[in-house]
């Protein structure tokens, strides 16, 4: 029988990835966070400024930066997205290479892409478009997901190893049914829908942020308040119940939350497969901790600066911003390799 939760099993996820920080520990994380938030600023501002034909600081210049600056809003939700989710995934299912893009989330929605214009052609994109169809592909990946964890979790063989393997075969019959599908369209409507597949900021319409960043906000929200029992969680399960933690339940609330935060991303710019891989990696070497409450922010921040800062070089340099998710994914797909490479040593 699990005993009942007290203020010092949550005082212990204080204390459960290590020894506390040394003084050198603290200034190097102060230096990190630093130096992440100078670059967020900076490719920030140049994302409004660089280019704009309007002189810095007239009214004129304020109404181009506005207009561009949906694009950073889309950029600050994914990063959020993206980087608590995959962080609060890898912890509860004790895995640092396995992220919910793998386990299926973004082969349903490409799917469901593919889908509508198998059956009703390029006019089907067209009918997924909207305020209320973007609130329904987050209930349909968000329910889905719910009763894969809730079926998989439960019962007297439950355990996160089965959940994870189905979860990939899921994804990887989904991604097979698409690609026929696919086969079977016209060349103009498999252009269309190729460019609808691959992640990129000018998917997130603007209408969509009423709802899009309450559930981000809220959603990350809550994983942060919950930083203590998400440490206690990744001593595992024998620890975590022998201290007082309702490890199921915690499970089950943290893949929910993950859910939501994985199914707003990704219906918001579509498919960024390996973005959170990436962030989560860099973040846990920048932070040299395991405790979420500082692991968290340096993965935020290094989404932002990652996404920003390839949006700017590829579209101020050399003139390319539609390949920016293409470069993202081929560096943190050899990331992603190279990790698996050295897993012995990471």
């Amino acid at each position: 029988m699990t005993p009942p939760i007290t203020d010092s099993v949550v005082t212990t996820g204080e204390r459960a990835s290590g020894p506390l920080p040394t003084a050198r520990s603290r200034r190097r994380y102060r230096i990190v966070l630093t130096v992440l938030v100078v670059l967020a600023v900076g490719f920030g501002f140049g994302h409004l400024a660089w280019d704009n034909p309007m002189p810095l600081g007239s009214e004129g210049f304020w109404i181009v930066a506005e207009l561009r600056a949906s694009t950073l809003v889309a950029m600050a939700v994914v990063a959020v997205c993206q980087a608590i989710a995959t962080v609060s995934f890898q912890t509860v299912t004790n895995n640092r290479i396995i992220t919910p893009s793998i386990m299926g989330f973004e082969s349903l929605y490409v799917a469901v892409q593919t889908a509508a214009v198998y059956f009703l052609g390029v006019a089907g994109l067209g009918m997924l478009t909207g305020l209320p169809q973007f609130v329904l592909q987050i209930a349909i990946m968000v329910g889905l997901s719910l009763a894969l964890y809730g079926w998989l979790l439960s019962g007297r063989y439950g355990n996160v190893e089965i959940m994870l393997l189905i979860g990939i075969v899921i994804g990887g019959g989904l991604a097979s049914v698409s690609s026929f599908m696919r086969r079977m369209l016209t060349p103009s409507e498999f252009d269309v829908l190729t460019a609808r597949m691959f992640g990129s900021m000018a998917n997130a319409d603007p209408m969509y942020f009423p709802i899009a960043i309450p559930l981000c906000i809220v959603a990350a929200a809550l994983l942060w308040r919950r930083s203590n029992r998400l440490n206690v969680v990744a001593l595992g399960r024998d620890t975590a119940t022998n201290l007082g933690l309702n490890h199921r339940r915690e499970l089950m609330v943290t893949l929910f939350l993950v859910s939501i935060l994985m199914a707003v991303s990704t219906a918001l710019v579509g498919p960024m497969t390996f973005l959170g891989f990436l962030v989560a990696t860099l973040a846990y070497q920048f932070a040299d901790s395991y405790d979420h409450r500082r692991i968290f922010p340096v993965a935020v921040l290094v989404g932002f600066v990652v996404l920003s800062g390839a949006y700017f070089v590829m579209k101020h340099v050399f003139y390319a911003q539609g390949v920016v998710s293409i470069i993202i994914e081929l560096v943190g797909g050899s990331v992603f390799l190279i990790v698996i490479l050295r897993k012995g040593r990471l």
